[in-house]
């Protein structure tokens, strides 16, 4: 991976924050879905494009950047936040950080920034 893409991945990686952060501000339609689930979605874009920098060793890094991206955030669901953090299990977060994973792998696969 090259210093453009690595700067690429980070910027997503940001995007990914900023949306975790912003969620509670959004009052508009479907507030209460935003609320609920755009963190699940942001976080799990930003772990796909931070796995992603990590991954690009591998062959099919994409792939793996994927799987191993949604493992990480699934797993924070299931056990709990690891057991460290508090977190309020809903099967829907599950559903959420899928959508934020594909979400991710669909921008890495179609989106070539010209940085």
């Amino acid at each position: 991976m090259n210093n453009k893409e690595k700067l690429r991945n980070v910027l997503f990686i940001l995007l990914g924050v900023a949306g975790l952060l912003l969620k509670q501000q959004y009052n508009g339609m479907h507030s209460e879905l935003v609320k609920s689930y755009l963190g699940n979605i942001s976080v799990s874009f930003a772990m796909y494009f931070l796995v992603s920098i990590y991954a690009t060793r591998w062959k099919n890094g994409k792939v793996i950047s994927a799987v191993v991206a949604l493992a990480i955030v699934e797993l924070f669901e299931i056990t709990n936040g690891f057991g460290v953090m508090l977190n309020t299990f809903d099967v829907f977060d599950l559903v959420a950080n899928i959508v934020g994973v594909g979400l991710a792998i669909t921008i890495d696969f179609s989106i070539k920034l010209k940085l």
